[in-house]
Formats: structure tokens, C-alpha cells, sequence
């Protein structure tokens, strides 16, 4: 167990959180300062500029008269590799006419959304509503949504910053920042997961993480909840959590005097981050019934295809077409029973070491549920990276599973794109004829491995953000 030095104060409630137990294997650390907190943010910044550099060489420079960029988009998204479905979505959904959300909305014989459905949650909707409110372009679009977005990113630099300290420059200065930051709208749920865990390990306010267990959870349930409302899967966040509030938290030692579990307060977790989102969405129900379901119906009846970039459609090839209703609808059963079954599976192997170490895993298992998510769903868009990369920061797995998985994922976000073009231009595309096919086969089945990997890698690392923080000796 590690002493706190001399002359060093002790935040919150730090000093009783210092375990007594041989098998918690916290630390103490000096957390970061002002100064360090906004160096962090700055470099997250810079990151997001280059991200939005990045999509940005697909917009303009000349507007047809629905304000789509010219000359060449459709070709120049997949051979310049800077396809964003925010700037691709300006057509196709009546996002370029301003239209609200869902209310008026429905999805048509053919599958396809109209009258303002989008395929996203109520909360991205709104975001997408928001994005091209006072703008008559793509580009106008891609720039507004990317002002909205960015202090979503930066927040989560700073979040992760308080909770692992210099760790967090694998967030901010990471690859899938540049690719995916403005790629699509992932950014504000990635801060709500993010905040999630701080406000479990971190609380708020001058209490901190003196409030007690079941209110910073019940919190941390809200947040939760507000991030199905952006994109469904801080949702699986939740049972974790759960077992955490169950088992006392750290080391038991929040369980009230003479209870050995507190199924009150599972219960309760459960029900605020399942009320958070039920009371986001009954408006937009209420409003327009139709228009909110049909973008769940989209979504279920979505398709193990050639944008799917799943396990699913390249491990059925050639059956695995989207004309194959057989194949898609074992696809359709399997991928759901199989991930669940991942979700299981997590969650006993964390039940296994808490026995061993007397504090569930929860961060550990979200971050393995997560990856049996990314693997097993008949859906892997590129951008999903960016819900793994807090979970590199916030727990002490290998560095070379990270680099690794970088480059897995970067042969997937350039080479899909390049493959397209490819195949938009009759061009030879078969794995055995062009490289930007051979680039997709290392990111589905790099990808894959490293999951697969990184779900048992997850499951035994040693938490970034239970650390004792202490407050550096003021110098003389």
C-alpha cells in the first residue's frame, strides 16, 4: 500500500478510500493541475482542427441549387477519403429544409426515412436539427455541426484528464479523433459515458466523492440514460453499474452498516437510467408516433451489407448478399443472441474477481461489453472506434493492444473509402486485385482478433481512475 507523503493533503475522501485490503491495487497520484488540464484541452483542440480539416476538403467549393458541394462530390467523398455522413445526410432526410425531427416523420415501403426521421436517437436528431438550422449548404452543415460537437470532445479531454491523468493524451491525440470526430455525431455520447465514470469515482462539487455511493450512481444512471437518448450503447453501461451499487462499490466499503448488498440501491440505478430514457423520449412519441418508431424500425431493419463493415457480412461471403433473406435473417437472430451472450459472460467474469479483489470491475466490464457489442453486432461503422478510445485511457492495458488496434482501424477508415471509389469507378476491386480491398480485409478481421483480445484484456486490467488523488505540497 502505498503511503501519502509528508506534507501533502489528502482531496475528499481520499484518506478512508486508501484500501486496507492486499488485493485493491490503487495507488496514490498527484492529480493534474490547471495549467496541465488546459495543455490537455489545447491538444484536444488542435486535434479536432485537423479532424475537421480533415472532412472539410470534401465541402465546396461550388453549391448546386440544394446547396450540395461541387463539382464531383459522390466521387471525390471516397477517392479524396473525406466522406462524413453529416455532410452526405444534408440530402436524403430533410435536413436541408429544416424540418423537425421525427414528428411528421415515417419510413416508406422501400425502407426509406422521410418527412425528418433520421436513423438516430431523439437527442442526435435534435443535434442534427440544431446543425443545419441557420445554414443553406453541405458545407455550412459540416461546419455548424462540428462548432456543436467540438465542446463535447473537449469536455471528455478534460474528464478524462481528471480521472487518468496523462493517459488521456491517448484521447486527445489520438487517430480516430481526426478521422471520426466529425464523421458522424459521436462525440456527445462519448461524453456522457465518460462523465458516467466520473461522477462514480470523481463525484462533484467541494463534496467530490464524499457524496455518497447511490447518489453519484443515480447521477451517473441520468447520464446514462441521456446517452441512449444520443446512441443506444451507454445503455449497456447500466447493468455493471448496477452490480457496483450492489457490491458496495470500492472494496464494499459504501454499503450501509450491517448489509452485505444493497439491492435497493441496483434497483434504483436501474429505474432512473431507464426513466431518463423513457422521459427524453415520450415527447417526441407523443408528437409524432410514427416518425419516432420508424427510426427504430430502420435501424432493425438494417442489413448485414457492404457498409456494415461487420464480421457478419464478410465472415458469410458471397451468401451473406443483402438479397439473401436466409442468410440476413439467421444474421438478424444470431448477432443479437451472440452479443448478449458477450454481455454475460462480462459480467460473471467481473462477479469472478470481485470474489477475488471485493470491488466488481465495472469500468473493466462496460469496456469488455463493448467489445463483444463491436464485434457481434451485424453493424460496425468505422466511427464506433470512438467509443472504444475513452476505454484505453481509463483502464492499464498494454500499450500495444492500443497501437495495435490504431492500425487496425486505420486500414478500415482509409481503405473502405478507397475501395468504394474503386468500385464506383469499375475499377478492379477483388482482394486479389487492389490494395484498398486488401486494407478493408486487415480492418474487419485486424479488428475482430483484437476485440476479441481485448475483451479478456479488458476483464483483468487494473483501473486508471482508482487511484488515491492527492493535491500536489504547495512550493515555497
Amino acid at each position: 500500500m502505498s503511503a501519502v507523503p509528508a506534507g501533502v493533503a489528502v482531496s475528499g475522501k481520499a484518506e478512508s478510500a486508501v484500501p486496507e485490503a492486499p488485493q485493491d491495487r490503487s495507488s496514490t497520484v498527484l492529480r493534474l493541475g490547471r495549467a496541465s488540464l488546459a495543455l490537455l484541452v489545447l491538444l484536444c483542440g488542435f486535434t479536432l482542427l485537423l479532424g475537421f480539416a480533415n472532412k472539410d476538403r470534401c465541402a465546396g467549393p461550388e453549391f448546386d441549387e440544394w446547396g450540395r458541394s461541387g463539382p464531383d462530390f459522390h466521387e471525390r467523398k471516397y477517392a479524396d477519403v473525406c466522406y462524413s455522413d453529416i455532410q452526405f445526410l444534408w440530402i436524403g432526410r430533410d435536413v436541408d429544409r429544416h424540418v423537425f425531427p421525427y414528428v411528421h416523420g415515417s419510413i416508406n415501403e422501400n425502407g426509406d426515412l422521410v418527412g425528418g426521421t433520421v436513423e438516430y436517437p431523439v437527442l442526435t436528431g435534435l443535434m442534427i436539427w440544431a446543425g443545419a438550422l441557420f445554414v443553406d449548404t453541405d458545407a455550412g452543415f459540416l461546419l455548424a455541426s462540428a462548432l456543436l460537437m467540438a465542446p463535447f470532445g473537449l469536455a471528455t479531454a478534460w474528464l478524462l484528464g481528471r480521472l487518468s491523468r496523462w493517459r488521456a493524451l491517448i484521447w486527445a491525440l489520438s487517430p480516430p479523433l481526426v478521422l471520426y470526430a466529425f464523421h458522424n455525431w459521436e462525440l456527445p455520447v462519448v461524453l456522457c459515458a465518460v462523465a458516467a465514470v466520473y461522477v462514480v469515482h470523481r463525484g462533484w462539487g467541494k463534496r467530490g466523492v464524499d457524496r455518497p455511493l447511490i447518489q453519484r450512481a443515480s447521477v451517473s444512471a441520468v447520464l446514462l440514460g441521456l446517452g441512449f437518448a444520443f446512441k443506444l450503447y451507454p445503455a449497456i453501461f447500466v447493468l455493471p453499474l448496477m452490480l457496483y451499487v450492489l457490491t458496495g462499490g470500492r472494496g464494499g466499503k459504501e454499503l450501509a452498516e450491517g448489509k452485505t448488498r444493497d439491492v435497493a440501491g441496483m434497483v434504483r440505478v436501474a429505474l432512473i437510467a431507464m426513466g431518463t430514457a423513457i422521459a427524453v423520449n415520450i415527447p417526441f412519441a407523443v408528437a409524432g408516433f410514427e416518425g419516432w418508431l420508424a427510426s427504430f424500425v430502420f435501424q432493425g431493419q438494417r442489413k448485414a451489407d457492404i457498409t456494415a463493415n461487420s464480421i457478419w457480412f464478410w465472415g458469410f461471403r458471397p451468401d451473406s448478399d443483402p438479397g439473401n433473406d436466409s442468410v440476413q435473417e439467421f444474421i438478424s437472430f444470431a448477432s443479437p443472441v451472440l452479443v448478449i451472450a458477450s454481455f454475460v459472460a462480462a459480467c460473471v467474469a467481473g462477479w469472478v474477481r470481485y470474489q477475488r479483489e471485493r470491488t466488481y470491475p465495472w469500468v473493466a466490464v462496460s469496456a469488455a461489453m463493448l467489445c463483444g457489442f463491436l464485434l457481434l453486432h451485424k453493424v460496425h461503422s468505422p466511427q464506433y472506434t470512438l467509443w472504444l478510445v475513452p476505454m484505453f485511457v481509463l483502464l492499464k492495458i498494454r500499450w500495444g493492444w492500443i497501437a495495435a488496434y490504431f492500425v487496425a482501424d486505420f486500414a478500415m477508415g482509409v481503405g473502405i473509402f478507397l475501395w468504394f471509389a474503386q468500385i464506383a469507378a469499375r475499377l478492379p476491386s477483388g482482394v486479389y486485385d487492389s490494395f484498398s480491398a486488401q486494407l478493408v480485409m486487415i480492418g474487419v478481421w485486424g479488428r475482430a482478433g483484437l476485440l476479441v483480445g481485448l475483451f479478456i484484456a479488458f476483464l483483468t486490467a487494473d483501473s486508471a481512475v482508482d487511484e488515491v488523488e492527492v493535491e500536489a505540497p504547495a512550493r515555497a
